[in-house]
């Protein structure tokens, strides 16, 4: 949810990937459903694992309680967001949690862009 919300927020002024520790086989529907109400088609959307590569290219790594799973390297920002895991909830308990996400995403956004100038 956090990478597409921030691709959809920053229409193309930052680069977005998504990967996760223990990708599952396929997009959770309540996470589909809750992304739909708000414009974000992820049908065409697969998940992918965690890459060291991924990790290395990026400027600033979003987790959300991957704990010693993640790699780590100096340098890099690292944010840990600590969020319910929407796996196996009904779409009423993942509007919450899409919401906090995005809220977060707002505000990530707006530092990424303010440090740019």
């Amino acid at each position: 949810m956090a990478a597409s919300l921030l691709a959809k927020h920053a229409s193309g002024r930052v680069a977005v990937r998504s990967a996760g520790s223990a990708p599952a086989g396929a997009i959770n529907p309540s996470v589909m459903a809750v992304m739909g109400e708000v414009g974000v088609d992820l049908s065409a959307e697969m998940p992918k694992a965690l890459t060291d590569e991924a990790v290395r290219e990026s400027d600033v790594v979003v987790t959300m309680g991957c704990g010693d799973a993640c790699p780590v390297y100096p340098g890099k920002r690292y944010l840990d967001w600590d969020l319910p895991d929407p796996s196996g909830l009904p779409v009423d308990a993942v509007r919450p949690i899409r919401d906090e996400i995005d809220r977060r995403v707002r505000d990530l956004l707006d530092d990424l862009l303010g440090a740019r100038g």
